[in-house]
């Protein structure tokens, strides 16, 4: 697979950042992967590229809700089926989130632990 033009279709990036290429490479072939970057360093990249090229839903935990918003706003502006359920949302919100879910609408699901 020819990964710079995934990133390029979905990301609009020319190149990865250093050490995201092999991770993305690890993802894709299952083997599991420990990554320590900077903020601002790139990390998103490394799960959500695997999450669009793979079949099905990845879900994302995270403790960070603000930086979860801002992730599926991101995500959601490219056109790429994201949601994200946490303590922001009513029950009936998490409800509609959970329906697109069973549906097979989203490629990315965001959740709080």
């Amino acid at each position: 697979m020819e990964l710079l033009s995934e990133l390029k279709r979905y990301f609009n990036l020319s190149s990865f950042r250093p050490g995201q290429e092999e991770v993305v490479r690890a993802v894709l072939e299952g083997r599991d992967a420990l990554v320590v970057m900077p903020t601002g360093g790139g990390k998103s990249l490394c799960y959500q590229l695997p999450a669009l090229i793979r079949e099905g839903t990845t879900l994302v935990v995270s403790p960070l809700i603000a930086l979860m918003k801002d992730q599926v706003d991101v995500l959601l502006k490219r056109g790429i089926a994201a949601s994200f359920i946490n303590s922001t949302l009513s029950l009936a919100e998490q409800r509609q989130v959970l329906n697109r879910l069973e549906a097979g609408e989203l490629k990315l699901l965001y959740v709080a632990p």
